[in-house]
């Protein structure tokens, strides 16, 4: 399957749109100093309108990118009917929300990002501090609160949705079934749309083709966020291979070839992470800097602020997983959560 880009391991940033199936549509959006380059927006051709999976982030490039491509389909910003938005993330739910204001376009999303919602909107965008201290980062704690000082006003870029993708669900559109799918791990309320008779999956950041998604990071985390990721991941076993339609990189033809290779990805890490506590790190803070980072294998502390916050959380959600498998023990002393092996 292939949807016209160039060859290349980031040629699908490419500004453009490329038809990914009939009436499918693919549209890569930019993104502001981020990793990740930019994020797909996926355009469903429905009886003279469109159905958007994912808005991109309300930035002015990214709208007007999308405007562009629009255009070049035949369709104005007036023409979407619906976005279907995979997760509240900024870069997938706030392009959707701006539009909104001014063409009426109705925003779903999963309910199970309701409470992190409710947070932004309040003003507590950020629980990663506290979050921090529990793992042992104190110090960088404090530099999370101090950016963030005086800063408790809710994002303009936020509101409610329309309505609220509850459970699996089929959303049926004039040309074709999707089905919602709840994939909780990347953040609790994620979802997927499944188009089985296209034998396609927007995956958002479920699955996706060259990194392994974040886990956890939302103002409500979960208890068990990778525990929650592996089980949406073996869920998509249940379904038949599809083309994999992910949110950032480019397609890809088998859905079940990426799940089988991020399983095995975090059965390593799991596996990395009790040797961490078994070679004396205490807490997720400690085991995350006995531990490498990205595929060049970099040190914790050679990363800047956002991406060690990244790590740790990580590290902490997989320290969780081994103490629900009865791999390792923790209590918290002090307000910070300590690990240590389970005696034989």
């Amino acid at each position: 399957m292939s949807d016209g880009a160039t060859q290349g391991r980031h040629a699908w940033i490419e500004p453009g749109v490329f038809e990914v199936a009939p009436g499918v549509h693919r549209i890569p959006l930019p993104l502001p100093s981020d990793g990740l380059r930019a994020v797909n927006v996926y355009a469903i051709e429905d009886g003279g309108q469109l159905v958007l999976i994912d808005s991109g982030w309300a930035l002015e490039e990214a709208r007007d990118q999308l405007e562009t491509a629009l255009g070049k389909l035949g369709y104005g910003f007036e023409n979407v009917r619906r976005f279907l938005v995979t997760h509240v993330h900024r870069d997938h739910y706030t392009l959707g929300v701006t539009l909104r204001r001014t063409f009426g376009t109705s925003v779903s999303l999963g309910i199970g990002e309701q409470p992190s919602l409710e947070n932004i909107l309040a003003g507590r965008a950020d629980g990663q501090a506290s979050e921090l201290r529990r793992w042992g980062a104190g110090e960088l704690a404090a530099l999370v609160e101090s950016a963030r000082d005086g800063d408790d006003k809710p994002p303009d870029h936020y509101e409610m949705p329309d309505d609220w993708i509850e459970g699996t669900a089929e959303i049926e559109l004039t040309t074709r079934t999707l089905r919602a799918v709840p994939t909780p791990g990347h953040t609790r309320g994620h979802v997927v749309f499944v188009d089985a008779n296209s034998s396609l999956l927007f995956s958002g950041d479920h699955v996706l083709p060259h990194i392994t998604p974040s886990i956890g990071l939302e103002p409500a985390r979960a208890e068990l966020p990778l525990g929650d990721y592996l089980d949406s991941l073996r869920l998509m076993h249940s379904y038949p291979d599809m083309h994999l339609l992910p949110a950032h990189g480019p397609i890809a033809d088998s859905v079940h070839t990426r799940v089988d290779e991020l399983l095995a990805h975090h059965d390593e890490r799991l596996k990395q992470t009790e040797q961490a506590i078994r070679n004396g790190a205490g807490t997720a803070h400690e085991a995350a800097l006995k531990l490498g980072w990205t595929r060049h294998n970099r040190h914790l502390e050679e990363m800047d602020e956002f991406n060690r916050v990244l790590a740790i959380g990580e590290t902490a959600a997989h320290l969780d997983v081994l103490v629900a498998r009865g791999s390792l023990r923790s209590s918290t002393v002090d307000g910070v959560v300590e690990y240590r092996t389970v005696a034989t």
